[in-house]
């Protein structure tokens, strides 16, 4: 009886898995998941552009267009020769190569084993993608690589394809407790809803009219308008435990009866506070030397519409994502690659952060029995 079989190096084994893995990654990344739309007119914290995927280039151009600020003209003076010119700001996000391989052995050694190794490579590889994007979106909208011991990328990582890790300026860039700086945080400065009050006014009465200062612009859902607050968990464990009036025990978690729960910007979420929907996240960028220089704290990620971009071109396949099957050994040993071709840029114009704030807060670890993990990678 004849048989189907799509085997090593088929074009259709290429393609097949190429598709699956970019679902996977969609379905399993954090950003992904959760944050990222299609397109500039998406109302995300991250947007996806994709036009680069059909089309040759190395970087994608976006623009910034700032309010009118002219005085209006009166009665019947004349416009003529006073008319405003249209103000324009403009950043580029640059794309280049990511790879990753795996070896699957040799034929004993895929002789010993019932399991399936390219699906298992597949499932493998999604997940270190997914991994890889994260601890990028969190790196790039946090500006710095902090002391995470367990990413993926070295303490010394500045960013790739010409698209450098930028610090918050100094109007993105809030302290937990009312401090100005880093060295001013102490033990007493853990995040609170106080914080969260701040970021939101802050960010409502940032710049826009007349002031070259970007507004962080509020996320819409169903007509509402909405911020995401993505906190480390040990700071999330602050918010949840605060006792004292006014802070969590006291307000009404709204994210389960909120106009448009069902948005993914919802799912999984801590709650609502303030119109911020509150997240929490493992990989939030955290640092060792704050205060007199020895105390911990996390960056959390106060985000708004348009915060980051992630572009992607195309290895020749028209997906985000290639795989290829190779043999070495002389057949004996089969090797999966993928690779994805793509930039992640958190968007600045001027010189000057857009979607998202900073909000750096002292950050330990509510287990007196446990350590701050630091490290990394060297």
């Amino acid at each position: 009886m004849a048989r189907t079989i799509i085997g090593l190096n088929s074009p259709m084994a290429v393609k097949r898995y190429s598709g699956l893995l970019a679902v996977d990654v969609g379905r399993t990344s954090y950003f992904n998941r959760k944050f990222m739309g299609v397109g500039p007119e998406s109302m995300m914290p991250i947007q996806r552009l994709d036009e680069l995927t059909n089309n040759a280039g190395e970087q994608i151009t976006y623009d910034l267009s700032y309010q009118l600020k002219m005085q209006p003209v009166e009665g019947d003076a004349p416009l003529e020769n006073k008319e405003e010119a249209l103000q324009f700001a403009t950043d580029t996000v640059y794309i280049d190569q990511l790879r990753d391989g795996v070896n699957a052995g040799g034929r004993m050694t895929r002789k010993r084993t019932l399991h399936d190794l390219r699906a298992i490579s597949r499932k493998r590889i999604s997940e270190w993608w997914a991994r890889v994007f994260d601890e990028l979106f969190f790196m790039y909208l946090s500006g710095a690589r902090g002391v995470n011991p367990d990413f993926v990328y070295p303490l010394s990582y500045t960013g790739f394809a010409n698209n450098a890790l930028t610090a918050p300026d100094q109007y993105h860039l809030l302290y937990s407790g009312g401090v100005a700086n880093a060295a001013a945080i102490t033990a007493g400065d853990k995040l609170s809803l106080t914080d969260i009050d701040k970021a939101v006014a802050v960010s409502e009465m940032m710049g826009g009219g007349t002031q070259a200062i970007p507004q962080i612009q509020p996320i819409m859902i169903n007509g509402e308008e909405h911020y995401v607050l993505v906190m480390h968990p040990f700071s999330a464990y602050d918010v949840r435990t605060n006792a004292a009036t006014g802070q969590w025990l006291d307000i009404q978690k709204a994210a389960t009866t909120a106009e448009g729960r069902s948005n993914p910007i919802f799912t999984g979420s801590l709650g609502m506070y303030n119109d911020v929907v509150l997240h929490k996240h493992k990989a939030i960028i955290t640092f060792n030397n704050y205060g007199t220089g020895a105390l911990t704290a996390a960056r959390q990620l106060f985000l708004g519409n348009q915060a980051a971009v992630c572009a992607f071109g195309s290895p020749g396949t028209g997906l985000r994502f290639d795989w290829t099957e190779e043999t070495k050994d002389l057949g004996n040993q089969i090797v999966i690659a993928t690779d994805s071709i793509c930039g992640i840029k958190k968007c600045t114009f001027n010189g000057l952060d857009f979607g998202v704030m900073a909000l750096d807060s002292y950050c330990v670890s509510p287990a007196p029995n446990t350590t701050w993990p630091v490290g990394g990678i060297d």
